[in-house]
């Protein structure tokens, strides 16, 4: 951004800063007067659309807010707060760092974990996990690889350093995202209702001290708010200053600062400065209890000595806070902060007017209502054309007929085992440490969602983070509902019960209606799924912009609606993990195989073709196979489940017996192409183990929903057979799948 002198305004300056020229018009008639620069500014990241979500809020008011666990609903703080009972709550949230990551994979993977955690004790809850959703170009080009280190090492680093684990997550790998990947972070954090205090994001009492805590403020990250509102080109590498530079361990220190704070009873609200900086975090606060705030910028500790006012108001250097406090309790407060040797000085007042003052240096530079600024107090609204995309109708011509099987269906296989979206993804999560701080139960037991143990309960948090983009892009109703469907059952597979859900919604350009087309749907479909699982949306974070423009030419990503969720595993002994356990074992596939290979890894992978429909997709078919699977795991009678997603059933079963040494032997279902059978991606379908001695048991319970479930055969001792032909060792495969991503890099 150029520097234009503060007294600069007009239409022209506000088109620089992003805004439209209505915008403007609508900025003079709030002020009553001309803006100047320094206010042009505030409105230029408060109202772009990373901030305000001027072209999704319509739409995001759409989605369930209730459940059966809330309590604290979408918008009303910095996460969602959910009762996991025994007195303990969990805050947990989603956000995307796409655009910094694009330009500095490092510091950019490296700030969105650092934001999404303060989220998290910014409310007064503990941070325990951390997930991640992460998406890449083709992994053989040389861009991919070095974003694919650069944002693996930043989110390494960050977490590993700041002492919390990252549990699980997922990658993958499409030329969609070659010039603009998306890296969304998500964290979980427990809060104890009965001994910990959940701090607001709400300002209040007027005279309260406004403080800034943390780091000091520079010139890093300035207008990143708005650089997250644009479409990525050529010359976006010019705005690596609204890329922000990351320090863990500040954080950890910000972290135990402000939970001891949170004890005292001194704090009345505090929020992060991510986006926007102190521009956003005072009129929110503010906006949130209905007052205003008096801030000296001049009083803001920075780290250049030449910082102009706008760019204090816009920096989003990272470890910042702004708190409110109770008056008289100033000491308190900064005794703490410098027992932690953390920076802490009053900034300004809170005072009973609607009004944002900013000074500098005692002179008036920038005045306005905060409630114009934020969402629902008068930021602007739009309801964006939305048309279907040609390629809508044609995809659903796909006929399975078209496909020829092919003639050694080992050898595809092994490709699909070798594919970077199915082969194991160890180069990454080896970088990550999954133990610091707390234990993750599903280290040597992997299960399909996250588990993570609840300290001093027999409870454990079930977590995962799900979105298969291909699908969204062919249906994004049926293909976001599938996203919410996998995310729910893998915490059922996994032993827990769905309770809440945050999404990290990613898109191109909103002002392209076929790009709103699929926004649109994809909250139709979200809704109704989450409808279904009683997982209300808690919030999350709209990413539009996502795409990159060479010349003439603009290429958007799929459209990826990540969906994070979490669950309640009531009782431990209800764990259910994916290996297989003893030779001999029965093995049941739970769900209806199905004459489908649309979307799937191998059709496009194998065959080339990326025009096809969803894969088969029923919501009520996915809801009673869920409840099934509750009764089931409950009754102690499976040894092991885990779902068919990504590579259909072999991918599925191979899953199960490398993580446990163990091989199979199964039948094929003569009515059903063997390349569809084995390699198919039709939903709602779960691979189980049962013990011979719960075989009767196991029947009887499973005939009472209608559920259909089919015995594909027995566990080996570490080969593997189909259709009484010996498809090798599972150790061959292994090898393959384990090797095949650090192959390339």
């Amino acid at each position: 951004m150029s520097e234009i002198a503060a007294t600069a305004s007009g239409v022209e300056t506000a088109k620089e800063l992003g805004l439209l020229a209505e915008e403007y018009q609508k900025i003079v008639e709030i002020l009553g007067r001309e803006p100047n620069f320094n206010e042009l500014s505030i409105y230029s990241v408060m109202w772009s659309e990373h901030c305000s979500y001027k072209n999704s809020i319509v739409w995001l008011k759409t989605l369930p807010k209730d459940g059966p666990h809330m309590l604290v609903k979408a918008g009303e703080e910095n996460a969602g707060l959910v009762d996991i009972g025994d007195g303990l709550a969990c805050a947990f949230k989603i956000e995307s760092h796409n655009h910094p990551s694009a330009l500095e994979p490092y510091q950019g993977a490296a700030t969105g974990v650092g934001g999404i955690n303060r989220d998290i004790f910014t409310m007064g809850a503990r941070p325990i996990a951390q997930l991640n959703s992460l998406r890449f170009g083709k992994l053989e080009s040389k861009r991919t690889q070095w974003l694919l280190k650069g944002v693996t090492k930043g989110i390494g680093d960050y977490g590993n350093a700041f002492g919390i684990p990252t549990v699980g997550g997922e990658v993958y790998f499409d030329a969609c995202y070659e010039q603009n990947p998306l890296v969304n972070a998500f964290s979980a954090g427990i809060l104890n209702m009965e001994t910990d205090k959940m701090i607001s994001a709400k300002s209040g009492g007027p005279g309260n001290p406004v403080f800034i805590i943390g780091s000091f403020t520079g010139k890093d990250g300035i207008a990143g708010a708005a650089f997250a509102s644009k479409d990525l080109t050529e010359a976006s590498a010019e705005d690596i200053p609204s890329v922000q530079v990351g320090d863990p361990f500040q954080e950890k220190l910000l972290l135990e600062a402000t939970l001891e704070l949170a004890k005292t009873g001194a704090i009345v609200g505090m929020q992060d400065m991510g986006a926007a900086g102190i521009t956003c975090s005072t009129s929110e606060m503010s906006a949130a209890g209905d007052l205003g705030m008096r801030i000296h910028l001049d009083k803001v500790p920075t780290r250049q000595a030449d910082m102009k006012p706008w760019e204090i108001l816009l920096s989003e250097s990272q470890e910042r806070m702004l708190a409110v406090v109770e008056k008289g309790r100033e000491a308190e407060v900064k005794a703490i902060f410098d027992k932690w040797d953390l920076s802490c000085e009053q900034i300004g007042e809170v005072i009973a007017e609607d009004n944002l003052e900013y000074y500098w240096h005692g002179e008036l530079c920038a005045q306005t209502p905060a409630q114009p600024l934020v969402l629902g107090g008068g930021a602007p609204v739009y309801y964006r054309e939305h048309r279907e995309p040609a390629y809508f109708k044609q995809y659903k011509e796909f006929d399975i007929n078209s496909i020829i099987v092919p003639s050694d269906l080992q050898a595809t296989a092994k490709k699909l085992m070798a594919h970077p979206n199915i082969a194991s993804k160890r180069f990454v999560y080896n970088q990550y440490d999954s133990m610091v701080g707390t234990v993750n139960m599903s280290t040597n037991n992997p299960t399909d969602a996250s588990i993570v143990n609840i300290k001093g309960t027999n409870r454990a948090l079930a977590m995962t983070v799900d979105c298969n983009s291909r699908y969204v892009h062919v249906d994004p109703k049926v293909g976001t509902m599938i996203a919410v469907s996998e995310a729910a059952r893998n915490i059922v597979v996994s032993g827990g019960v769905p309770s809440a859900v945050t999404n990290c919604l990613n898109f191109g350009n909103p002002y392209e209606p076929e790009v709103y087309w699929q926004f649109v749907n994809a909250i139709k479909g979200m809704s109704e799924a989450c409808t279904k699982f009683e997982t209300p949306v808690t919030g999350g974070n709209v990413s539009f912009y996502n795409q990159t423009v060479i010349k003439d030419s603009t290429e958007p990503v799929f459209p990826t609606p990540t969906i994070g969720m979490i669950g309640i595993v009531e009782d431990k002994k209800h764990i259910t993990s994916i290996p297989f356990k003893s030779k001999g074992d029965l093995i049941y596939m739970l769900g209806e195989n199905r004459n489908d290979i649309s979307s799937s890894q191998y059709l496009v992978n194998i065959h080339g073709v990326e025009n096809s429909s969803a894969p088969y997709f029923s919501l009520e078919e996915e809801y009673t196979l869920q409840e099934q699977l509750k009764m089931t795991i409950r009754k102690g009678l499976l040894a092991s489940a885990h779902d068919v997603t990504e590579g259909g059933l072999f991918v599925a079963l191979m899953e199960k017996s490398m993580s446990s040494g163990l091989g199979f032997d199964i039948t094929s279902d003569s009515a059903i192409r063997s390349d569809a059978y084995l390699f198919g991606e039709s939903q709602s379908r779960v691979v189980v183990s049962v013990n011979p001695e719960n075989e009767d048991a196991f029947i009887d319970l499973m005939m009472l929903n209608g559920v259909e479930f089919d015995l594909l055969g027995h566990v080996t001792k570490g080969a593997v057979r189909i259709d009484d032909v010996s498809w090798g060792d599972v150790a061959d495969y292994k090898e393959i799948y384990d090797t095949a991503i650090e192959m390339q890099l």
